[in-house]
């Protein structure tokens, strides 16, 4: 009888001669013990080598327009809903982010995203961004990328004209449990826009959120459903509860469960950047390059929307550390 050795080992083989693995494999690679867990690991780092070479992904983001949103994700510290204590604020002036990009481009990163908490920008702020891209595109020259919420195919190609790498709009979670985190919008909207997205010739950058209280198996379904949109990048954030939300109270995930979802949508995604973003520094601390070791190659450097990260200076020299390059 096959062992989960021997498991780990013929779906890595799939995967590295693009074959691929089915479904029912990938839930038996997110279901193996602890005990194969670094088999696991071990395996999805030899597919990120070869598929993405020793390259890890750094980027930055800028909390462009902060709080007051209209949605209820029930994660989200941004949210109107919620009374959370965060500091707000209107759409930054543009001198402001185009010094965090140029702040951005000193510090030895690649790229600067630029994220505002709304529904979906007005006709007069999403003006307003595109004139802060010309500037940052003139007087800086860092990659730029986007996440803006709801977006229609005019504002995708627009954004590619002004050569916007990448946009940003994650499922969030499985379409199992998404009722669960959000009621003022649907997943398949959320779905649409990644599909308008890629059909203006924009990166696609999707992802979403573990350990809101979804089980395992709905992990897998988020990356089963990711797999099919083919993001060039996807974002794993690990939940950081926030106070005021509805899932202030909810219990963490162990490091177990972070490491094994990120191998499984490495088995999944073999070509795609997997960037450990928010969370990484509160749940992996010191162990940040198991996840790097472990099928990641992506990461946020400098803070997130509404809490702190390491510097550039303390990521470059991690990435240094265990052999890889950025």
């Amino acid at each position: 009888m096959p062992t989960e050795g021997d498991l780990i080992i013929s779906c890595k083989n799939k995967v590295l001669s693009e074959e691929g693995i089915t479904p029912q494999e990938a839930e038996q690679l997110i279901n193996v013990s602890d005990e194969s867990l670094q088999l696991l690991s071990e395996a999805a780092n030899e597919i990120t080598r070869k598929f993405n070479g020793n390259h890890v992904d750094v980027e930055t983001l800028v909390n462009a327009k902060k709080g007051k949103c209209q949605e209820d994700c029930s994660f989200c510290s941004q949210s109107a809903f919620y009374k959370t204590g965060i500091d707000t604020y209107a759409l930054l002036p543009a001198d402001t982010i185009v010094r965090n990009a140029r702040m951005a481009m000193d510090d030895g990163v690649k790229s600067f995203c630029l994220v505002c908490a709304w529904r979906g920008p007005t006709e007069r702020d999403f003006e307003h961004i595109c004139e802060i891209i010309k500037r940052i595109n003139d007087e800086v020259g860092i990659e730029v990328n986007c996440s803006l919420g709801f977006i229609n195919e005019e504002m995708a190609l627009r954004l590619k004209e002004l050569k916007v790498k990448r946009y940003n709009h994650n499922l969030e979670s499985s379409r199992s449990f998404f009722s669960k985190i959000c009621s003022t919008h649907t997943y398949d909207e959320r779905m649409q826009t990644n599909l308008i997205v890629k059909k203006a010739g924009l990166d696609l950058c999707c992802g979403g959120i573990i350990g809101m209280g979804e089980n395992r198996i709905q992990r897998l379904e988020l990356g089963l459903d990711l797999a099919k949109l083919s993001p060039e990048e996807c974002p794993i954030n690990i939940l950081v509860p926030q106070k005021g939300t509805p899932l202030e109270f909810q219990p963490r995930l162990s490091l177990h469960e972070i490491l094994r979802t990120i191998a499984v949508f490495r088995f999944l995604m073999s070509t795609t950047i997997l960037k450990i973003a928010g969370g990484r520094e509160v749940y992996l601390s010191n162990e940040q390059e198991k996840a790097l070791l472990g099928g990641a190659n992506g990461i946020i450097t400098g803070g997130y929307l509404t809490i702190g990260g390491n510097s550039a200076d303390e990521d470059f020299k991690m990435i240094s550390k265990i052999g890889l390059e950025a």
